[in-house]
């Protein structure tokens, strides 16, 4: 009897370490990491109630932060689960997306990215110096500022 719970034991630990492996290795062969990019988040606040944002229900995290593309850098693909105002202080981003278009913003513009997974996109640093960007991201309560996606089969150079 205590044979057959010690065997039943190791099957269940078995199986749960193989579901483990398998999810770290679905996430690592989809996921496009990025490389020179660092941020940091100026001003963070939730809505009190229901901003008046398109796709967005119930309360809002509105975060204000600047984001640096050193030159040759890119975010890697991905999503966001809200909308973003991103303004260009300085640099060039040439930003490639979901269906293979590329969009370069340089200084003194900005763009908006809509929500959802469809919308996946890349920002790159094609240029010699470094892209300042100020994003204002409206996020679902509680929603990561972005999340990782595979990149599509056009895949940048």
């Amino acid at each position: 009897m205590r044979r057959g719970r010690g065997a039943r034991l190791a099957r269940v630990l078995v199986a749960g370490g193989c579901v483990a492996v398998l999810g770290f290795a679905s996430s690592s062969a989809v996921a496009t990491p990025g490389s020179g990019v660092s941020g940091t988040v100026v001003a963070k606040g939730t809505s009190a109630g229901k901003l008046k944002v398109r796709t967005l229900d119930g309360r809002t995290d509105v975060t204000f932060r600047t984001i640096t593309v050193e030159p040759g850098g890119s975010t890697g693909w991905h999503t966001h689960r809200g909308q973003l105002i991103a303004v260009v202080k300085s640099g060039t981003l040439t930003r490639t997306l979901h269906d293979c278009s590329v969009e370069v913003t340089s200084a003194g513009s900005s763009f908006i990215e809509p929500s959802g997974a469809r919308h996946r996109h890349i920002g790159r640093n094609l240029g010699p110096e470094p892209v300042v960007l100020w994003v204002t991201y409206l996020l679902p309560e509680g929603s990561e500022l972005s999340d990782d996606a595979e990149a599509p089969s056009c895949r940048t150079k």
